[in-house]
């Protein structure tokens, strides 16, 4: 599993929040199956216009994901989903023999509409427009909630 974002990470508490939840769902999801949990981030590139911006952040990405892994990109426009049925979702690609799944988050200017077309799916944390570290912060706490819900794990008491 690969969470790949564009930006930079310091010790804000976002970054702190995110790896407390990352290292937890990396020690769920091995007892699940879920092997090799990674998180790389591209810097956020210094190009002036917009396009050539996204473009090359898109290249940057396409290089730090595993190369077959079935691509989840988080955008306002995509698809919510409740907590179970983004752990049935998890649960059914790796049913599947889904080898790598990589959710990816875009810069300050999104993501280029070729890399939003070539994803599998198009995820959204909601209509608000969240900060770039707090949306890594909560992906990493709904997989892991997925996880623990999978594994039947009191943490999620729906």
């Amino acid at each position: 599993m690969t969470l790949a974002a564009v930006g930079r990470t310091h010790d804000e508490p976002e970054a702190q929040l995110f790896e407390q939840y990352w290292k937890r769902a990396s020690l769920t999801g091995r007892r699940l199956g879920f092997m090799g949990f990674d998180a790389p981030i591209v810097e956020i590139s210094r190009r002036t216009n917009p396009a050539e911006r996204v473009r090359e952040e898109a290249e940057k990405l396409l290089r730090r994901l595993p190369a077959d892994a079935h691509r989840m990109v988080l955008d306002e426009r995509g698809r919510s989903l409740s907590s179970d049925e983004f752990a049935k979702q998890l649960s059914a690609l790796r049913d599947r023999g889904v080898k790598d799944v990589a959710f990816v988050i875009g810069g300050p200017d999104g993501l280029s509409s070729d890399f939003r077309a070539s994803a599998q799916q198009c995820l959204a944390l909601g209509v608000q427009t969240w900060p770039h570290l707090l949306v890594r912060a909560m992906l990493a706490e709904q997989i892991y909630r997925a996880l623990t819900i999978l594994s039947g794990h009191p943490y999620h008491r729906a």
